[in-house]
């Protein structure tokens, strides 16, 4: 969070900073000085005051501001509308917020510029949405509203509505003898937004697969059922959902056909993304709206596909549907026009990316998150939010269902289950040992019978279990690095490779190709050592392509694929069921039809080697992510974690025992005051600004305050044995403050307050404010 220079503090008439719109009435005055005509335009004659949230990013400015509205704009301007109003010497967008009829402005109000367009954007459930984000964050409204409401596209927009689309019959009721009503009531209407519909109404032509109707995809899950009957009966469940392993539920067929030579089926449809359709659609059963939060456009995609395999249909600028997709990949004009359908109640059901978890959804019944642990769902752009927490603040706004799935679990969602806030739902132990492949730990004691084999990167055990398994299906080898050789060393002393340049690490692109700095891109064909002035390099890391490279000589005859953001390839959808070996990062792997007949979880001891708060935790989110993708033991699927990675996790792997291992995490966290067992904010930045923000926070004191300490990664150096950096740069410190969770809505006000002074007196340097970091380093 930068300090801004805005010299409209002294500048122009709209100066005063209101309050937000509070719930008690205002008292009666009259107009006064803040009401009257500027020169010669005609004012409105009903409600002439516009209540407005600019976009401005300073804390100080984080009020609403009271401007006039023209009379040739009364009908336009409404809540939620886009506007132009001068602040200062510029024009700034803004959304109104509310009509009034008097304002508390002592000086002269000025009228509002434009009226950008008559759509509502904002709906007050959002708006408010929005408000309690910032301040859970300690950020400004505006920050949020640029997160929560898309681009405006005026040809998306003036594009009139489609036909009003249908919604699939009730499903059959779940488990006979599960708890909860009866039957559904009969669905409520939604919200009185024109174009909204009946979303419940019955379906007119639906193509359902063929064949006997399915067992539901909760019954094999404690309480699976019970949740279900509540989300048709209107109730809000709140659940923490561990999901079953399982490439494809039994019976699904794969959609779609081969081309011509080409081997890739259409993705497969995994299990959780059928039972998440499930629960959307006992939803939507129970007349309410749907919203489903997703990692990355994968699990979209696979999202989609199970809402289509339901008997929902995807709308676009060509045809209705039920259901709308709301990701970045999807360009700005369809982005724009999805969030218009479901702004206009067109649609029930929203799914997409973090981004769509402000999607304005109507009468909204089921908020849903999958795979909580990824990275994606984190925004990058302050304040900060994660799509878990916008969820659960939503959940509890606007009275709506809850769900957290997840093949593994983190501590954040074991802190909700103990802290009573949600409920588990989980799969028996007799029934997840059915379900997983068998997982065998090839660690350097379980090697050791192996003689100087179990020295290799691919032991000898490890090469056999590949071989026999490429007689059954493809096998996946799980990489932690991509790239060829993304670190090497000198060949003689094996000090650690650097740039002459930067002094950032230097790394093999490819076979033949010169080392090439990872920071600079320049290329350092001259290299030599500067303690031993050899010449030669080896490597330190061996990244995808390089491991494709040995199974490609290992395995001789057998198709090596390669899967990942920086492939030749690219990140593979799906593979075939013939014999291969793909070779993928984490969160790159490729849906196998009938699933993967073994898999390889190579360099398991980098995976754990970081040190870090969520280190063993995403550890074993990506083991487990993997795992998921092969056969089940009773169909000779087996797992292979090779090295010595961390105890921890490495059991919980073998025990698939995720559930487990986050208690007993939380428990560790717990005693030492580490979150979420406590409410934490990372001030980072200028050491002088950290600390004059530090100072003002009353909580901050010697108990509750850890640092400031410097932030090597952040100021852009090599880690701890690089080269010395320029004593001439001050890098950048981190203070930690740590509070009791009661004291956590506290702290976020004091730290806004603490920045709004900041930003008003024009306080020099940089300072970043994040709540609930992931790392505390």
């Amino acid at each position: 969070m930068t300090s801004q220079d805005t010299a409209t503090e002294d500048a122009g008439e709209q100066l005063t900073l209101l309050p937000a719109p509070e719930a008690a009435p205002r008292a009666a005055r009259s107009p006064g000085k803040g009401a009257r005509p500027v020169g010669a335009l005609e004012l409105s004659s009903d409600l002439p005051v516009a209540r407005v949230v600019l976009d401005l990013s300073p804390h100080h400015l984080d009020r609403t501001f009271d401007y006039l509205v023209p009379a040739a704009m009364a009908a336009g301007v409404q809540p939620g509308v886009r506007v132009k109003a001068r602040f200062g010497p510029q024009e700034v967008d803004g959304f109104v917020l509310a009509r009034a009829e008097h304002s508390d402005h002592d000086g002269r109000l000025v009228p509002l510029k434009r009226l950008v367009s008559p759509e509502q954007v904002l709906t007050p459930q959002v708006a408010q949405l929005c408000r309690t984000v910032a301040d859970h964050y300690a950020g400004t409204l505006s920050d949020v509203l640029r997160l929560a409401i898309p681009p405006r596209h005026a040809r998306a927009e003036a594009a009139p509505s489609g036909n009003e689309p249908v919604v699939p019959d009730a499903p059959a009721d779940p488990s006979a003898d599960a708890p909860g009503p009866a039957s559904a009531p009969e669905p409520a209407a939604p919200g009185a937004r024109a174009g909204a519909r009946n979303l419940a109404a019955p379906v007119e032509a639906v193509d359902a697969p063929a064949g006997p109707a399915r067992p539901s995809e909760w019954a094999p899950y404690r309480g699976g059922a019970a949740f279900l009957n509540h989300l048709v009966g209107g109730s809000v469940p709140r659940a923490v959902w561990t999901a079953l392993p399982g490439r494809v539920a039994d019976g699904v067929p794969v959609q779609g056909a081969r081309a011509a030579g080409n081997e890739d089926p259409a993705q497969a449809v995994q299990h959780w993304a059928l039972a998440l359709a499930e629960a959307v659609r006992a939803t939507v059963t129970g007349g309410r709206g749907a919203l489903v939060v997703l990692p990355d456009a994968r699990d979209v995609d696979q999202m989609a596909r199970a809402l289509e395999l339901a008997g929902y249909t995807a709308r676009t600028a060509r045809q209705d549907g039920q259901f709308v997709r709301l990701t970045a990949d999807e360009g700005p004009s369809p982005r724009y026009r999805s969030f218009l359908a479901a702004l206009r109640g067109e649609v029930p059901i929203v799914i997409g990316t973090r981004a769509a978890a402000f999607a304005p959804v109507q009468d909204l019944g089921l908020v849903a998150c999958w795979n909580d642990g990824e990275e994606t769902l984190a925004e990058p752009r302050s304040p900060y939010p994660h799509a878990r927490e916008v969820l659960a603040l939503r959940s509890e706004l606007e009275g709506a269902a809850f769900l957290l799935g997840s093949v593994s679990r983190t501590v954040q969602a074991q802190a909700l289950l103990e802290s009573g806030w949600a409920r588990e739902v989980a799969a028996p132990r007799e029934v997840l040992r059915a379900r997983a492949p068998r997982v065998r730990a090839l660690t350097s004691v379980e090697l050791a019978s192996e003689g100087a084999g179990a020295a290799a990167r691919l032991p000898s055990a490890a090469w056999r279990a590949v071989r026999d398994a490429l007689g059954a299906g493809p096998v996946l080898v799980q990489v932690p690095r991509a790239g060829y050789m993304p670190v090497v060393a000198c060949a003689r002393c094996r000090t650690a490779a650097h740039c002459g340049t930067c002094h950032g690490p230097l790394m093999l692109p490819g076979p033949g190709a010169p080392p090439q700095c990872a920071w600079c891109g320049a290329l350092a064909g001259a290299w030599s050592c500067d303690e031993c002035h050899w010449t030669g390099l080896r490597s330190v890391r061996v990244g995808s392509g390089r491991t494709a490279e040995e199974l490609g000589r290992a395995f001789p005859g057998v198709a090596v694929r390669v899967s990942g953001a920086s492939a030749p390839g690219g990140v593979i959808a799906a593979v075939g069921p013939r014999p291969a070996v793909v070779v993928a990062t984490p969160g790159a792997e490729p849906v196998a039809e009938g699933g993967y007949a073994a898999a390889l979880l190579l360099d398991a001891a980098l995976s754990t080697a970081h040190v870090g708060l969520a280190v063993a935790q995403d550890a074993l989110h990506r083991w487990l992510a993997a795992a998921g993708l092969v056969r089940s033991a009773r169909e000779g699927g087996q797992v292979l974690l090779v090295g010595d990675a961390a105890p921890g996790p490495t059991n919980a792997l073998v025990r698939w025992d995720p559930a487990g291992f986050a208690d007993r995490e939380l428990a560790e966290r717990r005693e030492l005051d580490l979150p979420p067992a406590v409410r934490v904010a990372a001030v980072t930045g200028d050491r002088q600004a950290v600390d004059a923000v530090v100072a003002r926070v009353g909580l901050a004191d010697a108990s509750t305050t850890l640092g400031p300490v410097e932030v090597a990664e952040a100021a852009g150096r090599p880690a701890r044995g690089g080269p010395a950096r320029d004593p001439s740069l001050q890098p950048p410190v981190r203070t930690i403050v740590r509070v009791p969770l009661r004291e956590g809505r506290r702290l976020a006000r004091e730290l806004s307050a603490s920045l709004a002074v900041r930003s008003a007196k024009r306080e020099g340097g940089t300072v970043r404010v994040q709540l609930d970091p992931k790392e505390m380093l």
